[in-house]
C-alpha cells in the first residue's frame, strides 16, 4: 500500500513560516511529477509532555504554544502536532492512491484536533482505517480532546499537562492532567491502546466474569484501548465525575477473536442537588435512547448495582450508567452507541460546573467534601475493575492509574452527619437509588 501524506495538510503546516528550507519545501511539492517521490528530511523530535490551555492562538492548524521553531516544521508537525515521519511524499494519480490520499486527509483532519499524536503510527491508521480498532483509538482521542477543551475553557489559572508514555510490553498512551486550579483541583483525562499478551492474573479476573478464554502455551494475546477520566472539582457544589469508555480484543488458542465494549458515566456530588441530577441522567437517557430505548433503565441499574461501597453500604454517588462485556448486535453498532455515550459527556457535565462555579462555600463544607472523596478513594482501589486490570498488567504506567484519585482527601473517626442536615441528605441518595430521568 502506497504511503501518502496529505499535501493539503502540509500546506497548512507551514503556513506563517518565512523559513527558506521550509517555503522551498513545499514550493516543490505543489507540483510534482506523477509517480516522483519527493524526501523531505525530518528532524527527530525528543519532546514527550506539553501543555494546553484551551487559549493558545492558531494559525495555519497550528497551536502556537506547542511550537518549537519553523525550521522543524517540514515532514515532522502535521496539522498542529508531531507526527514523525522519514517517509517520502508520493503523489500518484491512480483511483486507489487518490482514495488513499482522500483517507488520509480525514485521518488527519481529525487528528488537527487533538491533544498529541494518536498513540499508533498514522500510517498503520491508514493502512487499517476500517479496523475497530482504528476507529476506536481515533474516537477516544477526540473525547479526550473535547474534554480537555470544555475544561481549559472554564479553568483560567492552570493549563493541561500533555503527557506521552510508552509500554515496553507493547503500546502507550497519552494522559493530561491539570492539577491545582482555580476550578478544577485535580482533572485527569487518559486515552491508552496497550497489547501483548494478558497477565494470569487479568485472566483470571476476566474469567470470573463468564469468559471462558482459552490460551496457548499460556499465552493469550490482547489489545486493550479505552479514554478514561475522572475530575475533581475544588468548589464542593460542583459534583466530581467518572467516565470511561474501552474496547477489548483477544485471541485465543484456538485463533478465534474475542471481542467486548464497555464503558459508563457517573456522577458523585458532595451535596444533592435534584436538577443536576436530573440533568445529568436525563442526557445520558438521550443519549442511549437514540440506540435502544432498553439500554438507559438496564445500563442505570447496572450503574447503580456496580458503584457499591460494599463495607460502607452505600453507593459512590448519584449514579449515571454502565455497562460491561457488551458483544451483542455487531461491533460497529456497538461502536456507535459507545460513541454517542462519550459523547454526552461535555454536555451532561459542563453546564453543571459552569452552573456551580461562583457558588459560595464554608470550611464545614469544604471539610464534607474531604469526607466524600475519602469514600471515592476507598471505592477506587477495593473495587473498581479498571484500577485493578491496570494494576495487574505488566508494563502499566501507576501514575496514569491512580490519576482518579483526589490531591486531597480526608478520613475521621465514626463521623456521622445530625438528622435533617444536607449531609445527611446526600447519604441517604446514596442507600437508596431514585430514578432521576423519569
Amino acid at each position: 500500500m502506497s504511503r501518502l501524506l496529505a499535501l493539503t495538510a502540509l500546506r497548512r503546516s507551514v503556513l506563517g513560516t518565512s523559513n527558506p528550507a521550509t517555503a522551498q519545501a513545499l514550493s516543490a511539492a505543489r507540483a510534482p511529477q506523477p509517480g516522483v517521490a519527493l524526501s523531505i528530511p525530518t528532524p527527530r523530535s525528543t519532546a514527550v509532555s506539553r501543555c494546553f490551555s484551551g487559549k493558545t492562538a492558531r494559525a495555519g492548524g497550528f497551536h502556537k504554544g506547542l511550537l518549537v521553531g519553523a525550521a522543524a516544521l517540514v515532514g515532522v508537525t502535521v496539522a498542529g502536532f508531531g507526527f514523525r515521519r522519514n517517509q517520502a511524499l508520493m503523489v500518484s494519480k491512480s483511483p486507489s492512491d487518490r482514495e488513499q490520499q482522500h483517507a488520509l486527509d480525514e485521518i488527519l483532519q481529525k487528528c488537527n484536533h487533538f491533544m498529541s499524536d494518536p498513540v499508533t503510527d498514522i500510517n498503520k491508521l491508514l493502512e487499517n482505517k476500517d479496523d475497530m480498532r482504528t476507529k476506536m483509538e481515533l474516537l477516544i482521542m477526540e473525547i479526550q480532546a473535547d474534554v480537555c477543551k470544555a475544561l481549559a475553557e472554564v479553568e483560567d489559572s492552570q493549563v493541561f499537562k500533555v503527557d506521552r508514555w510508552q509500554r515496553e510490553e507493547g503500546g502507550g498512551g497519552i494522559s493530561c492532567v491539570l492539577q491545582d486550579g482555580k476550578v478544577f483541583e485535580k482533572a485527569g483525562v487518559n486515552v491508552s491502546v496497550v497489547f501483548g499478551n494478558l497477565s494470569e492474573d487479568a485472566a483470571k479476573q476476566m474469567r470470573s466474569r463468564g469468559k471462558t478464554l482459552k490460551s496457548k502455551d499460556g499465552k493469550l494475546p490482547f489489545c486493550a484501548m479505552g479514554v478514561s477520566s475522572v475530575i475533581h472539582a475544588k468548589n464542593p457544589h460542583i459534583p466530581t465525575i467518572h467516565f470511561n469508555y474501552r474496547y477489548f480484543e483477544i485471541e485465543e488458542g484456538d485463533g478465534q477473536k474475542t471481542w467486548w465494549f464497555g464503558g459508563g458515566t457517573d456522577l458523585t456530588p458532595t451535596y444533592l442537588n435534584k436538577d443536576d441530577a436530573v440533568h445529568f441522567h436525563k442526557t445520558l437517557k438521550e443519549a442511549c435512547d437514540k440506540h435502544d430505548r432498553s439500554y438507559y433503565p438496564a445500563f442505570k441499574k447496572w450503574c447503580d448495582n456496580y458503584f457499591v461501597i460494599k463495607h460502607r453500604g452505600e453507593r459512590r454517588g448519584v449514579g449515571g450508567i454502565f455497562f460491561d462485556d457488551l458483544d451483542t448486535p455487531s461491533a460497529e453498532e456497538l461502536f456507535k452507541f459507545v460513541r454517542s455515550c462519550a459523547q454526552a459527556v461535555v454536555p451532561c457535565y459542563v453546564p453543571i460546573v459552569k452552573k456551580h462555579v461562583h457558588d459560595s462555600f464554608t470550611p464545614e463544607q469544604k471539610a464534607w467534601q474531604q469526607l466524600r472523596r475519602g469514600r471515592y478513594v476507598e471505592f477506587n482501589l477495593i473495587y473498581d475493575r479498571g484500577t485493578k486490570f491496570g494494576l495487574a498488567t505488566p508494563g502499566s504506567r501507576i501514575e496514569s492509574i491512580l490519576m482518579s484519585l483526589p490531591l486531597t482527601a480526608r478520613w475521621e473517626y465514626m463521623h456521622n452527619p445530625a438528622k435533617g442536615t444536607r449531609e445527611a441528605e446526600i447519604l441517604e441518595v446514596l442507600k437508596t437509588p431514585k430514578d432521576w430521568a423519569r
